[in-house]
């Protein structure tokens, strides 16, 4: 365990904010401006092959999603999280780079580079993609809020504000009974208190009248944070944007995080029930990938007169998601990569189980979806009193 109160004074008075939110709104304008043909000077026009609807970037909906362990009675651990996320219309057919917005046309041949098999048979009749950007918060606390000191026998204070950017590829093999959802994501932020959590805290608990806790001074210290994460999931495969009626199915998931954010790798299966399931890949708390949805050619025919067989119908839902993991790296457990902080004695094994509801509709034309859960999840580390739990709130619009 490690203390360094001077560095930690002299962060808190660093001048360097203005420059992180400057960055972020730069990268939200450039990822969600209105879209063509870029990187030539030439209209649309005289292009001789003309950037299609389906192949340009269109966003389609987004998702709010809001976690708190003040849902469950604690203050505690993995405290509070929030994200912000847009999710794109699916592009079909073979992907032009030169249709997308740079920093995405960048990230898609970064993918090619690292994994090339990621794109096989992307121009497939039953293959499409979409693009998912993230913003987010996320914030760590010990048990005690009283004491201004380092706990030793408890977790740091931490704080993460990040950006993520998801490629999902929806697949459908040929004669097959199944599909498969494949997701890169790569994960930026910062640690430390430039991630502002202490100061979304204090802004919380004051609203709410509740005590600050005391002991921020000694948060991770500033450093870039990253994350690359592979997963897989597969379902029964399933025509239309929901399962008409009473039914129920399963979803398996695998997949791999790589990064100084978090290093693991996990398993785990969700099980639904109930009227009009949603044609997606299932409800689960705030973690890359997590934002997917029912093909969006299907979700636009909610407004057609007559109605068709393959439009949104309104829905609700209960769910059980059951994930274990194998954890190398957890920074609000281990701390600061780069530089010496404060930690705790992590476990490499953690497993976790959510149990919520998720409901959708259609209000002026428009498809709404909420979904409640309540999460449970094992000790994460050797000195922590019992598990944790947490509640998770979202709510996702059509546009």
């Amino acid at each position: 365990m490690m203390r360094d109160d001077a560095p930690h004074r002299s962060l808190r008075s660093t001048k360097a904010r203005p420059p992180l939110w400057f960055l972020a709104l730069w990268a939200a304008g450039a990822l969600l401006s209105p879209i063509s043909a870029l990187g030539s000077d030439s209209p649309v026009a005289s292009d001789p092959h003309p950037c299609l609807p389906e192949q340009s970037l269109r966003w389609r909906g987004g998702t709010l999603r809001l976690e708190n362990d003040l849902f469950t009675g604690t203050d505690r651990n993995y405290t509070n999280g929030v994200a912000l996320t847009a999710v794109s219309h699916d592009l079909r057919g073979a992907l032009r780079h030169e249709c997308l917005p740079r920093p995405i046309g960048w990230y898609a041949r970064f993918i090619g580079w690292a994994d090339p098999d990621f794109w096989r048979d992307a121009g497939v009749r039953s293959s499409s993609q979409n693009l998912v950007v993230r913003f987010g918060q996320a914030m760590y606390t010990p048990g005690d809020r009283t004491r201004t000191e380092v706990i030793p026998d408890d977790r740091p204070y931490a704080g993460l504000l990040y950006m993520g950017l998801a490629w999902n590829r929806r697949i459908h093999p040929r004669a097959a009974g199944y599909e498969m959802l494949d997701v890169r994501e790569l994960t930026l932020g910062v640690i430390g208190p430039w991630s502002l959590a202490e100061q979304s805290q204090n802004l919380v608990h004051r609203v709410r009248g509740i005590e600050r806790f005391q002991g921020w001074n000694n948060q991770l210290r500033n450093e870039p944070a990253f994350q690359i994460a592979m997963e897989r999931k597969f379902k029964p495969y399933a025509e239309g944007t929901v399962r008409p009626g009473w039914s129920s199915d399963a979803i398996g998931s695998y997949a791999l995080r790589v990064g100084n954010i978090e290093t693991s790798a996990s398993t785990g299966v969700e099980l639904r029930a109930g009227w009009n399931i949603p044609n997606d890949f299932g409800s689960y708390p705030i973690r890359p990938g997590a934002e997917n949805r029912p093909p969006s050619g299907d979700a636009g025919l909610r407004t057609t007169r007559p109605q068709s067989a393959r439009a949104p119908k309104p829905g609700a839902h209960a769910f059980l998601n059951l994930e274990a993991s194998a954890v190398a790296w957890d920074f609000s457990l281990d701390g600061n990569m780069f530089r010496s902080s404060h930690r705790v004695s992590r476990r490499p094994w953690v497993a976790q189980a959510a149990l919520g509801i998720s409901s959708q509709w259609i209000v002026a034309g428009r498809g709404m979806r909420l979904a409640v859960m309540r999460v449970w999840r094992t000790r994460e580390f050797d000195q922590q009193a019992g598990r944790h739990g947490f509640g998770s709130i979202s709510l996702s619009l059509e546009f």
